[in-house]
């Protein structure tokens, strides 16, 4: 009977494993290391924003609205938690896209109004800043394609034969990535050129963001 048992078992685990079980362990593994990496390098940029606005507050006379919506930004998307759980949920997850890509977008601004203002492009804070600002975008998209890749890898085992059915059996289900609209949009780092000619500020606004 043991032995009956045991060859039960053996078979079982060949069985699993033909059907892709490892191959789920595997691929929600690399998922998970991913996604923190990911959100790792978002939490380097949320980092270096506080250190932006206040060099560029410098500038009395720097648009605020750009500068208010820089913050709000961050603040929407620092207050989204980026759990482990967020992968495989994804209302939540488009949620999460959503607020980085507005970030990502009032940063854009940011750095293109920076242009105006010939004290912040000499100030060399602001040029380390924005430096640490692009490499850490560049780390983002370097971190969000080995993301992309993980869980396409992972959603192809999902859905092929036979490793469906241990999907079926198990309850594994595809994971949500990020999509192909977003992913134009909140690919393009924040980018700003010093060669041109300064122009004078528009519409600005006196004092700096709360």
């Amino acid at each position: 009977m043991r032995k009956l048992f045991t060859a039960l078992l053996a078979l079982l685990a060949l069985s699993l494993n033909g059907c892709g079980y490892n191959t789920f362990q595997t691929g929600d593994e690399q998922i998970k290391a991913s996604w923190s990496e990911v959100v790792n390098q978002y939490q380097r940029r949320a980092d270096l924003v506080p250190n932006l606005v206040n060099t560029v507050k410098g500038e009395a006379k720097f648009e605020q609205d750009t500068l208010t919506k820089v913050i709000e930004a961050r603040s929407k998307a620092t207050s989204i938690q980026a759990t482990p759980e967020l992968v495989n949920n994804p209302a939540a997850f488009q949620k999460f896209q959503q607020a980085q890509g507005e970030l990502t977008g009032a940063l854009s601004r940011l750095m293109a109004v920076s242009e105006n203002y010939p004290n912040l492009r000499a100030n060399q804070g602001f040029l380390d800043l924005q430096a640490q600002l692009e490499g850490t975008e560049n780390r983002i998209t370097v971190a969000r394609n080995r993301y992309i890749k993980s869980v396409q890898e992972y959603n192809i085992t999902v859905r092929s034969f036979p490793s469906n059915l241990t999907a079926m059996v198990f309850g594994y289900q595809q994971k949500p990535n990020f999509t192909v609209e977003n992913e134009k949009e909140i690919s393009r780092p924040p980018s700003v050129s010093f060669d041109a000619a300064p122009a004078a500020p528009q519409s600005s606004v006196s004092g700096a963001a709360k």
